[in-house]
């Protein structure tokens, strides 16, 4: 699939970042904002900030602006989440319903590592200097 596909890579990264960065963003908005459903985070400075890594962060990752730094972030709030709420109630992360903090933790330690890519602010302010 690489002789393929390889050639769009820089495409696929793009649109992974983008989708994760904005699911990650509506997360943030449900705590932040009560939208898509959700209600208001109860006042507490975990989940406030929770809140705002989650919203901030993720527009951040979609745009492609200091996404390496909002990732790496994002990744470590993710697994403190993951550790903090659902590693307590069981072991494997299907079972305690951890899996999407663990998947959001991987995905942002891996854009972390990459940055922003091509199809991002970052490249449209590099390319422009």
């Amino acid at each position: 699939m690489e002789r393929w596909l390889g050639k769009y890579s820089d495409i696929c990264y793009a649109l992974m970042r983008i989708v994760a960065g904005l699911l990650f963003a509506c997360h943030g908005a449900q705590k932040l904002f009560g939208a898509f459903g959700g209600m208001p985070a109860p006042p507490g400075p975990l989940m406030y900030v929770a809140g705002v890594i989650e919203f901030f962060g993720g527009l951040l990752i979609a745009v492609g602006l200091w996404a390496g730094y909002a990732a790496f972030i994002a990744s470590g709030q993710m697994a403190a989440a993951y550790f903090m709420v659902h590693a307590p109630e069981a072991f494997w992360p299907i079972v305690n319903k951890g899996e999407l903090a663990a998947l959001y933790c991987f995905v942002f330690l891996y854009v972390a590592t990459r940055g922003s890519g091509r199809f991002s602010v970052d490249s449209l302010m590099k390319n422009r200097r």
